[in-house]
């Protein structure tokens, strides 16, 4: 992480008096698509969403929202550092990347206890913070890993370990700035350990959100709010209509209520002339979560008061690359009366601006240079963005850079995978697929042979990517050029024509500029 940055908290200054800063919700919903969002024309008509849609219709859209790494674990580094996940620390990242010779960005970017964290640069500013729901990225040891997947959780042994390993997570995030930490899934469902608890539990995390909010705040507090859907499972029986008291400890006494009623979700569906399937049917079980969320806000008197973000870990169409189906990913930003720029705006905004521009909400002075993103609230209040925005992006074994209508990608694989024998990329892929067999999870590949995706160094790809792998009549090419004006699908690779070669160049070197200040030793 940048030395400068260390020096932040000592150098933490607050322009605004407590009473006049405002409470911040994060709400970072996990997976979903933009068919998901009626505010997107994907989308419109097809969900019942009443209060996403009172998010969209109040608040703003931010239409050219990116992400820089199009899966979950580095985008959460993202959202709660401020940085790009090549400046992971934890020994993981770092041994992969001297291993490799170049940093590899995929779900092993965490973030570790004396790192500094937005919560934490907002607890220095007094604020109290909070989170409930998803991890998958502040690092937690000790994890007590079962052997058998179809252990019984009813084994008192086996809730035992759920609920220290619930424990473990939660003092983590703690040390990672959220003075309150509760009802915490460490990864998805389906790796908790056990078949019984690999499903959703909406209520369970929405739960505690409520119970935070309605603390008696003699502060103005920030809520970090992760859920687990609508990522998978998403099959009717492991998610909106799963087992109610199935949670990441166990087996609960007794089933939350602070959501509309699950069998309600059908008849609200029908009523509205919608069909009744995984997508509808979720994603009116997450807008109850955000419901009740609202409710509290107004019931406590916070309403008025608070700024709520609405946002995706990434985008779908592509996930685990960076073209743009993984990395544009629109998101909503809420407060009572809206922002002066009103119900949309078209400014290039990255993911690493978040915890910048949450600072400048805050009244925290003085950030603007810790970070390698930058506070977009000048947009929120009316100020037109200057030309020439650049937005880099890497994942994988991929790197690239986005200015104006231009992006430019680099695919580069280290010698030891460009050159791996066939025997080795059979022991790779069965060791992957040994794996999904233990969860009882899909196959992508049996070939050996298969080439390697952006993301991943096993054959065929992993299922993170599937969508993607091979989709892009250019995926295979080392260097790639699209100008989204005229190419927004990114189907016409124009790297080899000569008529391009000038901006080809003009976009490497750019692109090489950010490297340069990264660490990782990825190369062009």
């Amino acid at each position: 992480m940048k030395a400068h940055l260390l020096l932040c908290l000592a150098a933490l200054a607050v322009s605004s008096p407590a009473s006049d800063r405002p409470n911040i919700i994060f709400f970072i919903a996990d997976d979903m698509l933009p068919r998901h969002f009626n505010c997107l024309p994907e989308g419109e008509g097809r969900n019942l969403t009443p209060n996403i849609d009172r998010l969209a219709r109040e608040g703003t859209l931010l239409t050219e929202q990116h992400v820089a790494s199009p899966v979950c674990t580095p985008s959460r580094y993202n959202v709660l550092t401020g940085n790009y996940a090549s400046r992971a620390r934890n020994p993981e990242f770092l041994r992969r990347t001297t291993r490799e010779g170049q940093s590899v960005i995929d779900f092993n970017t965490h973030i570790l206890p004396d790192d500094i964290t937005l919560p934490k640069l907002l607890q220095q500013a007094g604020y109290t913070t909070g989170m409930v729901g998803k991890n998958h990225v502040v690092e937690v040891n000790g994890l007590h890993q079962f052997p058998d997947f179809d252990a019984d959780v009813r084994n008192p042994e086996n809730r035992a370990h759920l609920v220290a390993n619930h424990e473990k997570v939660r003092r983590a995030m703690q040390q990672a700035g959220f003075g309150h930490a509760d009802r915490v899934y460490h990864n998805n469902p389906n790796f908790l350990g056990l078949r019984d608890v690999a499903v959703q539990n909406m209520e369970w995390i929405t739960e505690g959100g409520v119970n935070f909010i309605a603390q008696d705040h003699n502060r103005p507090f920030f809520l970090y709010f992760a859920t687990t859907v609508p990522h998978g499972p998403t099959d009717k029986p492991r998610s909106w209509d799963a087992d109610p008291l199935m949670s990441a400890v166990g087996v609960l006494d007794k089933a939350p209520d602070v959501q509309p009623a699950r069998e309600t979700i059908p008849t609200r569906l029908a009523a509205a002339g919608l069909p009744v399937d995984d997508h509808t049917a979720n994603l009116l079980w997450l807008d109850d979560a955000v419901g009740a969320l609202l409710n509290q806000l107004e019931a406590s008197g916070h309403l008025d008061n608070t700024i709520i973000f609405f946002f995706s870990d990434h985008g779908q169409m592509a996930k685990g690359t960076v073209y743009q189906g993984g990395v544009h990913n629109p998101s909503i930003v809420w407060r009572a009366g809206g922002f002066p720029t009103g119900a949309r705006n078209s400014s290039l905004i990255h993911i690493v601006d978040f915890a910048p521009t949450i600072l400048d909400m805050a009244g925290v002075a003085d950030h603007a240079t810790s970070f390698d993103g930058e506070s977009f609230l000048p947009y929120l209040n009316g100020q037109s963005q200057d030309p020439g925005r650049a937005l880099y992006f890497e994942l994988g074994y991929a790197r690239g850079l986005r200015i104006g209508d231009w992006k430019y990608l680099a695919i580069r694989y280290p010698e030891h995978a460009a050159n791996m024998s066939l025997e080795e990329r059979r022991s790779t892929l069965e060791a992957y697929n040994a794996d999904r067999r233990f969860r009882h999870m899909d196959i992508v590949t049996e070939d050996p042979t298969e080439p390697f995706s952006h993301f991943s160094a096993v054959p065929g790809g992993t299922l993170t990517e599937a969508r993607s792998t091979g989709a892009y009549p250019a995926y295979y090419d080392a260097d790639q050029l699209y100008n989204l004006a005229a190419d927004p699908a990114e189907h016409h690779n124009l790297a080899d024509d000569p008529d391009h070669a000038e901006k080809l160049a003009f976009m490497r070197t750019e692109l090489q500029r950010r490297l340069d200040d990264l660490p990782g030793g990825f190369a062009l």
